[in-house]
C-alpha cells in the first residue's frame, strides 16, 4: 500500500520538472518534494523533452522513488504508444496519476487527433485533474465527464526592482511575439490583422506604432518570408529578427510595449498572458480556448482578420492601461508581485492537498 501520512513530505515525478510553471511551483512550505528531470543528453543537460519519466521502464525502475506522478506537457514529443505503457505501467507499480490540463488544444501540433488520443488516455487514467480556469474544468466535465480542481497559474516573473518596466517615450506600441512560428501562431494572419489595425486607430485620431519580433530560426520560412514583405518599408510597423534571447532580454522587449498582442490560431490557455500580467503589461488576444479568464481584467479580446476589432480592443486597453516606464506601471508590478507573493503558498497548498487526496484514493482502493 502506497499509503502516505498528511505530515510526510510526498515525493512527485514531475513531467517535466525544468519546466517554468513547475519550477514556479517550487519554494511553497507545502511538504512536497519534486524530482529532478532525468539528464537525456549529457550535450544538452536543460533538454527535459521527450521525457524521460513517462516512459515504462523508468517508472519500473524508479517506483520506490516517488510517491505519485504529475503529469503538464510533453506527450507530443513521445513515440506511438509509448503514454500508454507509462501509463499502465504507472497502475501496475500503484502509483497515482495526476494531470494538469494546460492544453486541451495542443500548441505544438496542427493536427490535434493525436492529442485527443493522448487526453482520453490520461483522463482515463488520472486519479485526479487539474486544470487552470473555470471555462476549461467545464469543457473536460462535458468531453470526459471528470471533475477538474481549478488551481490558478503561479507567477512567471519574479518581480523586483531589476525587473524592467518599460523605457518612457514615443507612441503608443503593439507587439506581437511570433517566436518560433509554432502551429498555433496564425503568422501571416496575425501580421495582417496587426498593419489593418494600426490603419484603423488612425482613421479613429489614435497614432500608434506596431513591432513584431521573430526568432531567426523558425519552423515555417514561407511564412516568415509573407512576414518580410508585409512589414517591409512601413513606416508604422517594425520588424526586430534575432536569435531567441534569454528571458531577461524577452522581459525588456515586452515591458516596452503598451499592448501585447496574441498571435494564437488554436489554443487553451497562455503562459504569455500570465508573463505579460506580471509585467503589467496588458494583452489582446482571440477569442479562442480558455486564456480570456486568465485575467479577465487585463485582456481585451479581437478576431483575426478583424481590423476593427484590433483597433476597439487597442483603445480599451490604452484606455485603462499603464505606459512603459511610467510610475504607474511600476506600481502596477509591483502590486502584482505582491498578490503573486501571497497567492503562492495557496497554489502550493491546493496541489498539496490534490496531492493527498490521489494518494488517500488510491489506499482507499487497496484496502
Amino acid at each position: 500500500m502506497n499509503d502516505v501520512p498528511a505530515s510526510a513530505p510526498i515525493r512527485v515525478a514531475s513531467v517535466p520538472a525544468a519546466h517554468p510553471y513547475v519550477q514556479a511551483l517550487g519554494g511553497a512550505d507545502d511538504g512536497i518534494t519534486r524530482l529532478a528531470d532525468p539528464v537525456i543528453d549529457p550535450a544538452q543537460p536543460g533538454r527535459w523533452w521527450p521525457p524521460a519519466m513517462l516512459d515504462a521502464g523508468w517508472i519500473r525502475d524508479n517506483a520506490d522513488a516517488f510517491d505519485l506522478m504529475h503529469v503538464h506537457f510533453g506527450m507530443e514529443s513521445l513515440p506511438e504508444g509509448r503514454l500508454e505503457a507509462a501509463l499502465r505501467e504507472l497502475a501496475a507499480q500503484r502509483r497515482p496519476l495526476v494531470y494538469t490540463a494546460h492544453d486541451l488544444s495542443n500548441p505544438q501540433l496542427t493536427d490535434q487527433a493525436r492529442h485527443d488520443a493522448d487526453l482520453d488516455l490520461l483522463m482515463e487514467h488520472a486519479t485526479s485533474l487539474i486544470t487552470l480556469t473555470d471555462g476549461a474544468a467545464e469543457e473536460i466535465a462535458d468531453r470526459w465527464n471528470r471533475d477538474a480542481a481549478v488551481i490558478p497559474h503561479p507567477e512567471v516573473v519574479q518581480v523586483d526592482d531589476g525587473t524592467p518596466a518599460g523605457r518612457s517615450g514615443g507612441p503608443y506600441t503593439v507587439g506581437v511575439h511570433l517566436r518560433d512560428l509554432r502551429p498555433s501562431i496564425d503568422t501571416v494572419s496575425a501580421v495582417q490583422t496587426l498593419i489593418s489595425g494600426l490603419i484603423e486607430l488612425r482613421h479613429t485620431g489614435v497614432a500608434a506604432a506596431g513591432r513584431v519580433f521573430v526568432n531567426d530560426e523558425v519552423r515555417d520560412t514561407d511564412a516568415l518570408a509573407e512576414v518580410v514583405q508585409l512589414v517591409s518599408d512601413r513606416p508604422d510597423c517594425e520588424l526586430v529578427g534575432r536569435a531567441r534571447v534569454p528571458d531577461d532580454e524577452l522581459h525588456r522587449e515586452i515591458a516596452d510595449l503598451d499592448a501585447a498582442m496574441l498571435p494564437y490560431r488554436h489554443g487553451t490557455h497562455s503562459g504569455w498572458a500570465e508573463l505579460c500580467w506580471d509585467l503589467g503589461v496588458p494583452v489582446i488576444g482571440p477569442e479562442i480556448g480558455h486564456m480570456h479568464e486568465q485575467h479577465p481584467d487585463d485582456y481585451e479580446s479581437y478576431i483575426l482578420g478583424d481590423a476593427r476589432s484590433l483597433s476597439r480592443a487597442v483603445r480599451a486597453v490604452l484606455t485603462t492601461g499603464t505606459r512603459p516606464g511610467s510610475p504607474e506601471r511600476r506600481e502596477l508590478m509591483e502590486q502584482r508581485a505582491t498578490a503573486r507573493r501571497a497567492a503562492r503558498s495557496e497554489i502550493g497548498r491546493a496541489h498539496a492537498e490534490v496531492y493527498r487526496r490521489a494518494l488517500a484514493s488510491l489506499a482507499g482502493d487497496e484496502a
